[in-house]
């Protein structure tokens, strides 16, 4: 199976298109403070799983998982300082929240499911 082959690296890239979409909307002083970073760690969820899953063992897929992740959690926090400075509707952070949490769930679930295979070759 190919990286993208995996619905969790689909819809994390699915989130980078909505993170890009949405912050074209940000006012444009925050062109390279709040919406370049917002746009940086949306990558890079996406990013770690392809690389992760590009690894030799699944310790360091693992690793790469546990990144995404916090990238993740960093859309996260991004998202609700952009509703508090009220670049972002109510409607549109939930809509955004509601697809970190899907793929966090995803990325839980493929992290346990590779735990029985730690430090084996994939």
């Amino acid at each position: 199976m190919k990286y993208r082959d995996l619905k969790v690296w689909q819809k994390a890239m699915d989130l980078t298109d909505a993170v890009y979409l949405t912050t074209g909307r940000f006012p444009s002083n925050e062109q390279f403070g709040l919406c370049s970073q917002l746009r940086r760690a949306a990558v890079s969820v996406p990013s770690n799983i392809a690389e992760g899953h590009g690894r030799k063992y699944t310790n360091a897929y693992m690793n790469h998982l546990s990144i995404a992740f916090g990238s993740l959690m960093e859309v996260e926090t991004l998202i609700a300082i952009s509703l508090r400075q009220n670049y972002l509707d109510q409607a549109l952070a939930d809509a955004l929240l509601a697809r970190t949490n899907e793929i966090g769930k995803m990325l839980s679930g493929l992290q346990k499911s590779l735990k029985i295979k730690v430090d084996d070759p994939l």
